[in-house]
């Protein structure tokens, strides 16, 4: 829940099982949290946290490109100050523990540490896909390599470390033109769970927070945060006794709020630490279980809830992937995407496919990351399988102008549901297999699971169509239009809706 702690190195044992003969590697989208961060608000203040948090470096190294005054592009080299109100509203310098003034963090912002750690991840992926398996060139030369990220600066900060931990500048080709990061608004974005701008999605997680509190508010769990952390909790608004209001799901701080600055704090140095009491194992598995409940019990349990959650990137990284297979239109051709999200990516990603128990599996650490990787089968009678249907693109027969505009039909759209898809597209979906490894560990897809979904002997590498079957099961036709549907209605269904294959 705070630092990740990877694993060696794949031992050549490890990687001959991992990575078989028969199948090449053919894609890699990975998903990677952001690093370490502060706290998106001050808290605690009253048991000793400072406010400022002295981190954050690179903001004394700021670079930003600017108009000359010969009208060029040229760039500006500045450092950041922090400030805010004094005594008696005197503007006030924000100083750190020590009275740093250069390196003060704002809320939610990428540290020294979060630097280091995506950068040693972007290393660790270059290790295994560069060095082990030779699938990514020593030099990167052309687009082999894409970026993605929210628009969240802490999110496009580790992509960038991450990317260069891949690939530094020495083991670039010189003259490689810079490196696109695609991003959208943030009314647009799909790469986490977007309750502000999904409206029916923002019913469904209040009311799941709201079930939350009335299953664990009075718990011997509760009770026992109480114990050992309740009086630092900030007092119950308006009552003059000053007395700690208790800790609950939805008591301000929320828990999850308390849980925020409990990892962020754990991540970091003895500056900016909290008393011994907060980093008590039961604390923080408490903690931890009933904050993973309150955010992702819906994707268990709603369909809906995946749908508008996670859905659509889900429907996103697997179109990509039958896009290799089939041979239809594709903005980029790359072998490896690298996108920075957050920890509520990936574990609703998981989560959706039923690969993420709530009840046993922990909130995702800092850089943690999901690789989907693409395989295909190196025996043609193993990938090809013989169909007597007929060809889908247009015949030979076609007028030139059907044929120019033939390309978008629905038939041959790889966001199209396996099922509605002519049996010629959904064939050269057949000998491609698909393998998550979430923080370097394979992960098994439960529909993956039955007899003919996965390759045999290894139920970790499920087909594509198996895949796709899952991730249709979830993926909206219409995001923005199905966010808009089923206002004020119930979050909940008369049964629970398990993810395919649960």
């Amino acid at each position: 829940m705070s630092t990740l702690q990877p694993r060696e190195p794949y031992s050549s044992v490890e990687l001959q099982k991992l990575y078989p003969q028969n199948l090449q590697l053919q894609q890699v989208q990975i998903l990677l949290r952001h690093g370490e961060r502060t706290p998106v608000t001050s808290r605690f203040k009253n048991a000793g946290l400072p406010a400022n948090w002295p981190y954050c470096q690179s903001a004394a190294d700021f670079k930003s490109v600017i108009l000359s005054a010969d009208h060029t592009l040229d760039t500006l080299g500045w450092k950041r100050r922090m400030e805010g109100f004094g005594p008696s509203d005197t503007p006030l310098l924000a100083t750190g523990p020590k009275g740093e003034i250069d390196s003060i963090c704002q809320a939610g912002e990428l540290t020294n540490r979060g630097r280091e750690t995506t950068l040693a991840l972007g290393k660790r992926i270059r290790k295994l896909y560069v060095d082990d398996l030779e699938f990514l060139p020593k030099t990167l030369s052309g687009s082999e390599v894409a970026l993605r990220s929210t628009p969240i600066q802490r999110a496009l900060e580790s992509v960038q470390q991450a990317y260069t931990g891949l690939y530094s500048p020495s083991q670039r080709t010189p003259g490689l033109p810079l490196p696109p990061i695609v991003t959208r608004t943030m009314q647009d974005e799909i790469l986490f769970p977007n309750e502000g701008s999904c409206k029916r999605f923002g019913e469904l997680a209040r009311a799941f927070a709201d079930r939350a509190a009335k299953v664990w508010n009075d718990t011997p769990e509760m009770a026992y945060l109480n114990k050992m952390i309740g009086k630092w909790m900030p007092p119950v608004p308006g009552d003059a006794s000053g007395k700690p209001q208790p800790i609950k799901v939805d008591s301000h701080p929320r828990l999850t709020g308390i849980m925020d600055t409990l990892n962020a704090t754990h991540a970091h140095g003895s500056a900016t630490k909290l008393p011994a009491e907060f980093y008590d194992q039961k604390v923080r598995d408490y903690t931890d279980r009933i904050c993973t409940e309150e955010w992702f019990a819906g994707y268990q349990e709603s369909n809906e809830y995946r749908k508008l959650g996670i859905g659509a990137l889900v429907g996103d990284l697997t179109q990509r992937m039958v896009e290799h297979a089939t041979g239809g239109p594709s903005t980029t051709g790359f072998k490896m995407s690298l996108s920075g999200c957050h920890d509520t990516t990936l574990a609703s990603t998981l989560t959706a496919l039923g690969a993420f128990d709530i009840s046993r599996d922990k909130w995702p650490n800092f850089t943690s990351s999901i690789a989907f990787e693409l395989f295909k089968h190196g025996d043609e009678s193993v990938r090809i399988k013989q169909s007597t249907s007929g060809a889908v693109w247009p015949s030979k027969e076609k007028t030139w102008w059907y044929s120019l505009f033939s390309w978008p039909k629905a038939a041959t759209n790889a966001r199209t549901p396996l099922a509605e898809l002519a049996q010629s597209e959904q064939d050269k979906l057949d000998g491609y297999y698909v393998r998550l490894r979430y923080n370097d560990k394979p992960v098994t897809v439960p529909h993956c699971r039955l007899a003919g979904n996965h390759l045999a002997g290894d139920e970790s590498f499920c087909t594509l169509r198996a895949f796709k079957e899952a991730a249709d099961s979830f993926t909206p036709k219409d995001w923005k239009k199905e966010c808009k549907m089923n206002l004020g209605r119930s979050a909940f269904t008369p049964e629970i809706e398990r993810p395919k294959g649960l």
